[in-house]
């Protein structure tokens, strides 16, 4: 009975002094984010990675899932004779909700791992405290960067996922289930608003915040991870980690979001 109230007390100090780690942390990046010296070019070699690089995936999720989104929501509407507002079941449904999430959730898979391995192999490697060694502030040559590009870039590809989104529940409407395109585009001028646009933008801006925290702490603190460890095996296990804590976290806050904007 002891061992088990030693291992639940345990655990939880473990957890309390993890998320303390963590929270201080965000905190530190963020500071140094909007602190001189400002490093432009890390920036961008960061954004080609995590935007540019990421486009092709965007692109095609974003144009199936518009089909997908189209084809069912045909038959659905069809059975209430309101195949007119198939444009705005289509747009509401990416601008709302599945284009930050499913934008989000591939760069998780593409980008955060990444940048969680990355950052844990230099860990690893005992590069970051060759770097500290040399008086130079791991968090701003390493992190700040990444932050900042992940930030930026997120919502660019969630505008890009749900414009080919859009288009592509168009193409199957439209071209293959016989809905008049005018109607398509008509129906989704007159429903979608402002606020709907602002919700996925503000989705996308923390859900980028949120997987770019995720995914360098978790490399940052390698050693510190219960799961993780040292050597190949650990960085593996805590990339492994990272991905679906980002993800969860993506679909908790989504929720969040959702509950407090409508």
């Amino acid at each position: 009975m002891f061992f088990l109230f030693e291992k639940i007390g345990d655990y939880t100090l473990y957890y309390l002094e993890y998320a303390g780690r963590i929270t201080n942390f965000l905190f530190q990046c963020l500071g140094r984010i909007i602190t001189p010296p400002y490093r432009i070019f890390p920036v961008i070699q960061q954004i080609n990675f995590i935007g540019a690089r990421s486009v092709f995936v965007i692109f095609f999720t974003g144009g199936f899932t518009g089909m997908v989104l189209a084809l069912q929501g045909y038959y659905t509407l069809r059975k209430f004779g309101s195949e007119g507002l198939l444009g705005s079941a289509v747009a509401l449904s990416l601008l709302r909700e599945l284009g930050p999430v499913m934008a989000a959730l591939m760069v998780i898979g593409r980008a955060g791992s990444s940048i969680t391995a990355e950052i844990g192999i230099m860990r690893n490697s005992e590069q970051i405290d060759a770097l500290e060694c040399m008086a130079v502030d791991p968090l701003r040559y390493l992190v700040v960067p990444k932050f900042i590009a992940m930030i930026i870039s997120l919502p660019l590809l969630t505008a890009i996922f749900d414009v080919v989104g859009i288009f592509g529940g168009y193409l199957v409407g439209s071209l293959m289930l016989g809905v008049n395109g005018g109607t398509y585009f008509q129906g989704m001028y007159q429903s979608v608003d402002w606020n709907d646009i602002e919700m996925g933008l503000v989705k996308s801006l923390v859900f980028g915040l949120m997987i770019v925290w995720i995914s360098t702490a978790k490399g940052y603190f390698l050693h510190s991870e219960r799961s993780g460890g040292f050597g190949a095996e650990g960085v593996s296990r805590t990339t492994t980690s990272a991905v679906v804590l980002a993800s969860v976290t993506v679909l908790v806050w989504d929720y969040l979001l959702s509950a407090i904007m409508l």
